[in-house]
């Protein structure tokens, strides 16, 4: 097993202080370029991903940790590496599916005050000490996202991928929100803004709602032989090659 965690140092609580001096300030910027640097050279050759978000509080009896196992097991069987936050709950499910099923299985570790242990379901994992730094890796390697039910952190990565396919700054990535009874209340409200003109109608197709695995893994399948030529492992790499 293969991991990359940098020493880092415990965290000052400094953000909200105001300006600092020049030395560091600079040192904070190479502390950000060095977890990028070491993300870089760890999933350099983790091949092409797909990416799972979700809470870190849900046990192995839970239905969604059970659904976002499969999901692992069917990332895996689609030839691509599944990709977490490192963590429990919904993420080591994931991992989890995908590393039992022989399949790649990595993740972007979160240093926190309470310390988030990363799961054991991993082929390598990085850990960050910049919550931005991850969003930016666990985006970075991967061709679509699926998002299980979590709290503010997922509604955070949700809302910062969805607002990257809005705007194009990435395109062509297929969003999944996974579970109808947790996320129909969140696309009421997404309906609602299109209503009152503050996002279009047109962005609400940017997001499929399932309760099915296989549903969601269909429809990111057929998003990406639309849109890429990509060459996942194992045998079912044709199933992506450009029609």
């Amino acid at each position: 097993m293969k991991k990359t965690d940098p020493i880092i140092p415990p965290k000052e609580q400094v953000y909200l202080d105001g300006p600092k001096s020049r030395s560091y300030e600079i040192g904070f910027a190479w502390r950000v370029f060095k977890q990028f640097i070491t993300a870089f050279r760890c999933l350099h050759f983790v091949g092409p991903c797909i990416t799972v978000f979700g809470s870190a509080r849900f046990k192995e009896d839970n239905e969604y940790y059970k659904c976002a196992r499969e999901f692992g097991k069917q990332i895996a069987a689609y030839g691509f590496t599944t990709m977490t936050g490192g963590g429990p709950g919904i993420m080591e499910a994931a991992n989890r599916g995908a590393y039992e099923s022989g399949g790649m299985s990595v993740g972007c570790n979160i240093q926190l005050p309470f310390e988030q242990v990363h799961n054991k379901y991993m082929h390598q994992w990085v850990t960050f000490e910049h919550f931005f730094v991850r969003k930016v890796i666990l985006l970075k390697y991967s061709y679509a996202f699926i998002i299980m039910p979590g709290g503010f952190g997922t509604m955070d990565e949700f809302f910062e991928t969805l607002t990257l396919v809005q705007t194009q700054t990435i395109h062509s990535f297929p969003i999944v929100l996974f579970g109808k009874d947790y996320y129909e209340p969140l696309i009421d409200v997404m309906e609602h803004m299109a209503e009152k003109g503050t996002i279009s109608i047109q962005d609400m197709s940017l997001v499929l709602l399932t309760d099915d695995v296989h549903e969601a893994m269909d429809h990111i399948r057929k998003y990406i032989m639309q849109n890429y030529k990509v060459k996942p492992r194992k045998r079912f790499w044709w199933l992506f090659e450009k029609r």
